[in-house]
């Protein structure tokens, strides 16, 4: 498994991430998954709240693969924001990447939902469209199983994408902080040096100052630090000030300028640069693309 893949299962094993898809789930009756951006699986198969139209198509082979080419697709489209596809029984399904810095590692998926009510010309369009696969659902339990789909409209699509959007970021922030972390035990001067860091990131931090915290050199903490963190000394804090950023930028009522004085950096110019190195586009880019909170 790659390191993408290793990131994305620690996440999807998160409580953050299980809390947040038991509370979606509820609130919504639809699935939700965090998948890799390839997979060749489909990507609801067996969990909770599958879709029971969909559920019976998955056991028949060559509506696997016309399901997994739609994956695809929306895969594609979906690489850079959030996305909706439907198949050709009607149905759909929407993903939001979960980026870490510019790279999108994975998408939140949902949907296997009509955006109409199921009728009996809906489901003939079906049967046609399963028999040109050499598929015959012309029984009554493909029957049942198609009127028994979710019905969202696409105003409550657009308001779960947004709800995603906010979620994904939430997630890319976890991606950020298991980044800097190490999956080994760490040293206690690490421990007590990453701490400090969190703890006085508002302030100008040096090298120096950090290292002489937790009681040793320069040298030997600065080498210490980037073998148990995979970073150096100055990425982990312009990380950690880039992290705590992103929360202030969800609220409109802040100016730009005050959030990179709010977030440790010492000039607009620096944290526009840093944010952009780091996240892949500049802080007016981030809140924009995120709704608001006040």
């Amino acid at each position: 498994m790659n390191a993408n893949g290793s990131l994305l299962e620690l996440l999807t094993r998160s409580e953050t991430f299980k809390t947040y898809e038991r509370a979606y789930t509820e609130a919504t009756g639809m699935p939700l998954t965090l998948r890799p951006v390839n997979t060749w699986q489909l990507p609801f198969h067996g969990m909770r709240r599958e879709g029971p139209f969909c559920a019976v198509m998955a056991e028949k082979s060559r509506t696997c693969a016309a399901c997994l080419q739609l994956q695809e697709k929306l895969t594609q489209d979906a690489i850079h924001k959030a996305a909706t596809r439907t198949c050709a029984y009607g149905l759909c399904e929407t993903a939001v990447p979960v980026k870490l810095g510019p790279q999108t590692i994975g998408f939140l998926q949902t949907g296997q939902v009509l955006r109409q009510p199921p009728t009996e010309a809906s489901f003939q369009r079906a049967i046609e469209q399963a028999a040109s696969r050499g598929v015959d659902i012309d029984n009554a339990a493909a029957k049942l199983a198609f009127f028994r789909t979710p019905v969202v409209t696409q105003k409550k699509l657009d308001a779960v994408a947004g709800l995603l959007a906010i979620f994904a970021d939430h997630l890319a922030m976890k991606s950020n902080q298991l980044v800097v972390q190490t999956a080994h035990a760490e040293l206690p001067i690490i421990a007590k040096a990453k701490q400090f860091i969190r703890d006085h990131y508002t302030e100008s931090l040096s090298l120096g100052q950090v290292s002489s915290n937790v009681n040793t050199s320069r040298f030997y903490f600065c080498k210490q630090f980037r073998k148990a963190t995979g970073v150096s000394f100055t990425e982990f804090v312009a990380r950690t000030r880039v992290e705590k950023s992103r929360g202030f930028l969800l609220n409109r009522n802040l100016r730009i300028s005050e959030i990179a004085f709010a977030a440790g950096f010492q000039s607009l110019t620096h944290f526009s640069r840093m944010f952009k190195r780091i996240m892949g586009e500049t802080p007016t880019e981030y809140r924009g693309r995120l709704p608001a909170i006040a």
